[in-house]
C-alpha cells in the first residue's frame, strides 16, 4: 500500500494530487478547492482543488494522444491490463471501503460486501467478455468490424461511487478507448484511490485520466468538449438532460443512466413470509440511495395488514448509525442536500394522506447530528401521490394495494421512469409473463443473484444504453462495414 492510498484514505488530500493526467499527478491550475463532508459527524474531512477548463483541456489532448497506440493494443493486452486492476482492487480493498465509508457513509460492512466487490465484478466482466468478442464478424463477402468510438467522457455519481467508476472504465478500456473522469465531487476520496490503481496496474500514459470538479463547470464543458467523442453519465434526471442538451452541440453518443422508482410486484401466491422483507432490505440497501431501488411494493389489497406487519417488523430491526461500526445497516445519507430532499418526501407523503406504518420525519432517536434517516414506510399509497412518483433516494418505501394482476401491472407501468422491478410469485411461468409486461429495462424473479453480465439500463425517462457485461463494452464500439472484404 502506498503512502497516497493511506493518506487518501484518512482524507488528507496532498493539493499535488489533485489531478491525473496522462500518466502523472499534478496540482489544479485554479484556486478553487472543493469540502468533502463526513455526512456522520458534518465536518469537513477533505478540500479537493477543482479542476479548471484548461485542465480539462489537457486531459483531453492526453486522451487523443494515446487514442491511436491503445485503440491498436491486442485485445489479450488490454485484458491482461484489466486483470491487473480487478486483483489491486481487492487487494486494496481495505483502504477503498474505508474511503467510501467515510466520504458517502456507507455501513463498513456494506462497503466492504458490497460496494468494493461488486467494482471489482464490472472489471472481472470486463476481461471476461474480452476473451470471446468478435471484434470482426462476416455476413458474405462484407467484413462487420467493431472498433473504439475514441476518447470516452465519464461522470459518476456520489451514491455507488466506485462502482459506477468501474462500470464505465472498465467496459471503455476494454472496447480500447481512452477515458476522461469526472467523480462526483460529493464522494472524489474512492476516485483518488482508484486513480492509483491505475497507475499501478502499468496503464499507459494518457488513457486514464481524472479531473475533479463540479457537474456545472466540469461535467457541461466534457459533455461540449470537441475533443470528447462519447459522454456517459450516471446522475440525476436533471443532470442527464443538461449533459445531453450541451453534447448536441458536437453530436456525440450519450449515453444516460438516469433515475427510477422501480416497482415489486406481489403476485397473490408469493412466498410473503419471505419476500417481504427482502423486498424492504432491497428498497433500503445502501439507505435507499440506489436509482434501481424497488421503492414501490404493490400488493394484492386483500394482504395489505398482513404486508404492513412484516414491513414494519423488518424496518424496526435495522440498526441505524455510525457507518464505522461493523454492526450498523444504515449509515447517513450521503449529503445534506439529500437529506433535506428525503425529509421534505416524507414531510409531503404525510401531508398527501400515505398511512404511516413506521419511520417518518426526523433523525431516528438519539441522533443529533449527522444526515441520519428513520426508515421509513408508507402504506396505502395511490399513484397520484408523490411518493409513489417522483425519485426519493432514501430509505422510503411506498406499500401500494391493487385488485387483480392487470392493475398491478399498470400501476408498475404508471411512472416516467423505467430502470428496474421485481416480480415476486410461486407459479414461475405466470411471475414470466408479469415480468415481460413490466416497462423496465431490467427486472428480478423472486429475488435471484445478481449478474454482473446482465445489461442494466432504462426504458422511458431513466435513460438509454446499456452497462455490464458485453451489452456495457458495445456501448463504447463504433460498427464499420468494409464491403468486398472476402
Amino acid at each position: 500500500m502506498t503512502s497516497g492510498m493511506n493518506s487518501v484514505a484518512a482524507g488528507d488530500v496532498n493539493p499535488g494530487r489533485a489531478l491525473y493526467i496522462d500518466g502523472a499527478w499534478g496540482p489544479a491550475s485554479g484556486p478553487v478547492s472543493l469540502p468533502v463532508v463526513d455526512p456522520a459527524s458534518e465536518a469537513v474531512i477533505a478540500e479537493l482543488a477543482a479542476a479548471t477548463a484548461a485542465d480539462l483541456d489537457r486531459a483531453v489532448a492526453a486522451a487523443r494522444a494515446a487514442l491511436p497506440a491503445f485503440s491498436a493494443t491486442p485485445v489479450a493486452d488490454r485484458r491482461a491490463l484489466l486483470e491487473r486492476i480487478h486483483a489491486l482492487i481487492l487487494e486494496r480493498a481495505e483502504p477503498l471501503a474505508q474511503a467510501l465509508s467515510r466520504e458517502m457513509g456507507a455501513a463498513i460492512s456494506h462497503a466492504r460486501a458490497a460496494h468494493v466487490p461488486l467494482a471489482a465484478a464490472h472489471v472481472r466482466a470486463a476481461a471476461d467478455v474480452l476473451a470471446t468478442y468478435p471484434f470482426l464478424t462476416m455476413r458474405g463477402t462484407t467484413a462487420i468490424v467493431r472498433e473504439p468510438i475514441g476518447v470516452c467522457g465519464l461522470i459518476t455519481p456520489w451514491n455507488w461511487p466506485l462502482y459506477q467508476i468501474t462500470a464505465k472504465v472498465a467496459p471503455a478500456l476494454a472496447a480500447g478507448c481512452t477515458v476522461v473522469l469526472k467523480p462526483s465531487e460529493l464522494s472524489p476520496l474512492n476516485a483518488l484511490l482508484f486513480a492509483e490503481i491505475m497507475h499501478d496496474a502499468g496503464t499507459p500514459p494518457g488513457v486514464f485520466n481524472l479531473v475533479n470538479g463540479t457537474g456545472p463547470e466540469i461535467g457541461a464543458a466534457m459533455a461540449a468538449h470537441p475533443g470528447i467523442d462519447m459522454i456517459s453519465i450516471t446522475g440525476s434526471n436533471r443532470a442527464g438532460v443538461l449533459v445531453a442538451q450541451a453534447a448536441a452541440v458536437t453530436v456525440k453518443r450519450v449515453t444516460q443512466e438516469l433515475g427510477g422508482k422501480s416497482p415489486n410486484v406481489f403476485l397473490p401466491d408469493a412466498d410473503f413470509p419471505r419476500a417481504v422483507p427482502l423486498g424492504v432490505m432491497a428498497a433500503f440497501r445502501n439507505v435507499g440511495q440506489s436509482c434501481s431501488a424497488p421503492t414501490r411494493m404493490i400488493v394484492p389489497r386483500a394482504r395489505m395488514a398482513e404486508v404492513e406487519a412484516i414491513a414494519r417488523a423488518t424496518a424496526g430491526a435495522i440498526i441505524v448509525g455510525d457507518p464505522s461500526d461493523g454492526k450498523t445497516v444504515l449509515g447517513p445519507i450521503a449529503n445534506r442536500a439529500q437529506f433535506e430532499r428525503v425529509q421534505a418526501m416524507i414531510a409531503a407523503g404525510i401531508a398527501e394522506g400515505a398511512t404511516l406504518v413506521c419511520g417518518g420525519p426526523g433523525r431516528p432517536e438519539g441522533r443529533t447530528r449527522g444526515f441520519y434517516v428513520r426508515p421509513t414506510i408508507f402504506s396505502g399509497v395511490t399513484r397520484a401521490m408523490r411518493v409513489a412518483q417522483e425519485e426519493i433516494f432514501g430509505p422510503v418505501l411506498c406499500v401500494m394495494p391493487y385488485n387483480d394482476v392487470d392493475e398491478a401491472v399498470d400501476i408498475a407501468n404508471d411512472t416516467v421512469f423505467g430502470l428496474g422491478g421485481h416480480v415476486q410469485g410461486g407459479d414461475i411461468e405466470r411471475a414470466r409473463d408479469v415480468a415481460r409486461r413490466i416497462r423496465t429495462g431490467q427486472v428480478h424473479l423472486n429475488h435471484p443473484a445478481w449478474d454482473p453480465h446482465a445489461p442494466f439500463g432504462g426504458y422511458k425517462r431513466s435513460g438509454n444504453g446499456r452497462e455490464y457485461g458485453v451489452f456495457g463494452v458495445e456501448e463504447y464500439l463504433e460498427t464499420k462495414a468494409i464491403l468486398g472484404y472476402a
